[in-house]
């Protein structure tokens, strides 16, 4: 296995996406093998290093690790982003529970017939901006912190900043009411690592697009019609 982490998954994303996030912000190099063919994702089938049958998967440390959610918690963990303590950790938790909620919303989005993106769009930023932001706002508030947990840089922070990013993709000034929230932005964004990740060049994935949308269908063989929440 390479020495550096190595994603499996497509040319964008999905669910991947917030691997890469991860990654940049604790400062990791990794490589990626693109999914562009069903022959591809048929011999990793038959090698047995998909689990569940399901991409993302990630070759790090001498494993083949599948699971969204169990990838980043080892990444956190290892790269001391999930907080001091079980307290801390058990908040880090809820956070990035609740904002990869939000991020459900979206993640779908590429799939939708026009017309159901239209009205997906307006309830991704009605969630955000009636269930998920005030929540952030109120800890970021209440707590007088620069990150959302302890006073330490975690992954809860890099969690919330990519979908802050994501829902101001669907509507620019989502962020109008919640000052804290802007602020925050500002700030993670500036972090250093951060802000390598959101140059251009970096290995950040743009908004999906039809060739994106395209090639899932095809590997994973999705002959139906994504509908709306």
């Amino acid at each position: 296995m390479s020495a550096k982490p190595k994603l499996y998954y497509f040319a964008g994303r999905g669910k991947m996406e917030s691997i890469r996030w991860l990654l940049a912000a604790a400062g990791v190099e990794f490589e990626e093998e693109f999914l562009e063919t069903r022959d591809q994702y048929e011999k990793l089938l038959q090698s047995g290093s998909l689990l569940f049958q399901q991409v993302p998967m990630v070759e790090m440390d001498g494993m083949r690790m599948v699971q969204t959610r169990a990838i980043l918690s080892y990444i956190a963990a290892k790269y001391n982003l999930y907080g001091k303590d079980l307290k801390e950790r058990a908040l880090i938790d809820m956070y990035v529970g609740g904002t990869d909620d939000l991020m459900g919303f979206i993640l779908m989005f590429p799939f939708l017939s026009a017309e159901d993106k239209e009205k997906q769009r307006a309830i991704i930023v009605q969630k955000a901006t009636s269930r998920y932001f005030p929540v952030y706002e109120k800890v970021l508030k209440d707590h007088r912190q620069d990150f959302l947990v302890g006073n330490s840089f975690s992954w809860a922070d890099v969690h919330l900043l990519e979908a802050i990013l994501m829902v101001e993709e669907k509507k620019s000034d989502v962020l109008s009411g919640f000052p804290q929230l802007e602020a925050f932005k500002a700030r993670i964004s500036s972090i250093p690592t951060i802000k390598k990740f959101l140059e251009p060049g970096s290995q950040r994935k743009p908004v999906p697009d039809d060739k994106y949308v395209e090639t899932v269908r095809r590997v994973l063989r999705m002959y139906y019609d994504v509908k709306a929440n």
